[in-house]
Order: C-alpha cells, then structure tokens, then sequence
C-alpha cells in the first residue's frame, strides 16, 4: 500500500500555548514527531499545519510541511485537506494522522497501526495498551477502547468511552489516538456530521462507530507520552535527553 504519514499541528492550546514549537533537546517538538514518523520507514512524512512559523520550523529542519484553514474542527479534517493537496492524483491508498504532540513515540507502533488492514474489512486502524495503574481505569482523560477480542494484539472496536468499561473482571485498554485510514474511509468520515454519541463523550471516532464503519485496535506494549501540560513538556525533555546521551 502507498502511505502517507500526515502530522496536525495548530498552535491554539490552551493548556501549553505554542506547544508544536516547545524546545526539547535544541528542536522544536514537532520536528521531533517528525522524526519519529520518519523513522518508521513506513513513506512520506508531512506536518499539516495552519500556523507559518510551524511550517518555517518544520522546513529548516529538512521535513515537509503543507499549510491548511484554520477553522478545521479536528485533525482528522485537517489531514485530509492535506492529502487532497498533497495527492490529487490519488495515488496514496493509506494514512496514517500521527498527532503532533507525540515527540517520543516509539516509531514500532506506528508500524504496529498498519497491521488490523490485513483483514479488508477494516476501515480505519487504532491502538491500544492495556490499563495497568489503577488511577488510569477510573479516569475521564484515559479514554477505554470496549472491543471483541479477534486474537491476542488485536480487538475489533465496539466503543469508546471516557467511562471505566468494560465492567467486570479482565484487562481494561488505552486507547491511544492514532489512527491509520483507508482513503475511501476517510473521505467518508469527513463527510459525516457529528454524531450524537461523539458530542456526548467528546470523542471524535465514535462517529465512525455509529454510521456502521469498522474500527479494529492493534495492542502494543509502549504507550507513547502525550504532551499536554508544562509538565509533560518536562517529562519529554527528560526522556529525549536521556537517549541522546545513550545514543552517544
């Protein structure tokens, strides 16, 4: 499959401003998504970006950037004006919308997202980690994936909830927000309104969910430090300096 790896970035957080531009390591976090993305050998790596200074940053450190509006609603209709300007000759058959505050994703689970299109039922591929602190399956930011297991890597996504579910004994999954498309599925999903159940919870997917499309979950071992908060931003910093001294 041709693939195209797509990275939003918008600059309007409000809880770490400027956040696709924080410094980690002498880079700004976003190159270091970039990177990641390259890394995982799976194609051409974009940042699709409605902010100028993201896209000067992103280009001077040798990476691609395509400007989009900024009005889009969410990154999943920001990658695919992308991929609409990028591809008009609509030779890319698969994307995979890496979020841009990921600066130390492990570039095997992006790899890993890709595996659930061995069945051509699915239209669009996710990742999951099983929950293993406590605080974690009773917390409204940690978002569940509630599935049917179809092996022991992979669930076929019934719902997703901010709630603690499935109820009952057995392992409780993470889901982490990165999704690979089938072209055809993305188009479709832009197209759609928002759905009742994704207002409710304010997840965006489950609108796949409720107009009848198919969502299977890879599960991985490593989940990846989303970068929120000031804190987070630490943590990151943390991390990537510790493997450029062990790289060295």
């Amino acid at each position: 499959m041709s693939t195209l790896i797509l990275i939003p970035a918008r600059m309007a957080s409000t809880r770490l401003p400027g956040k696709p531009l924080a410094d980690i390591a002498g880079a700004p976090m976003i190159v270091h998504v970039a990177r990641r993305a390259t890394e995982s050998g799976l194609g051409r790596v974009v940042v699709a970006t409605d902010t100028q200074s993201v896209a000067e940053a992103v280009r001077a450190h040798g990476f691609e950037a395509v400007m989009t509006r900024m009005d889009h609603q969410s990154g999943s209709d920001r990658i695919h004006e992308a991929l609409v300007a990028l591809d008009p000759e609509r030779k890319v058959e698969t994307i995979v919308n890496v979020q841009g505050d990921l600066p130390t994703i492990d570039p095997g689970i992006i790899v890993a997202s890709l595996r659930p299109f061995d069945d051509g039922a699915v239209d669009i591929a996710t990742l999951g980690v099983e929950i293993v602190r406590d605080e974690e399956k009773t917390n409204p930011n940690v978002v569940k994936i509630v599935g049917s297991p179809l092996s022991g890597t992979r669930l076929r996504a019934l719902y997703f909830t901010r709630a603690t579910a499935p109820w009952g004994e057995g392992p409780l999954y993470h889901h982490v927000g990165l999704y690979a498309y089938r072209r055809a599925a993305l188009e479709r999903f832009v197209a759609l309104k928002p759905s009742p159940l994704e207002r409710r919870e304010r997840l965006e997917q489950l609108r796949a969910l409720e107009a009848g499309m198919r969502i299977d979950a890879e599960i991985v071992q490593s989940l990846p430090l989303g970068v929120d908060t000031p804190e987070d931003l630490e943590r990151a910093r943390t991390i990537l300096a510790t493997r450029a001294i062990l790289a060295n």
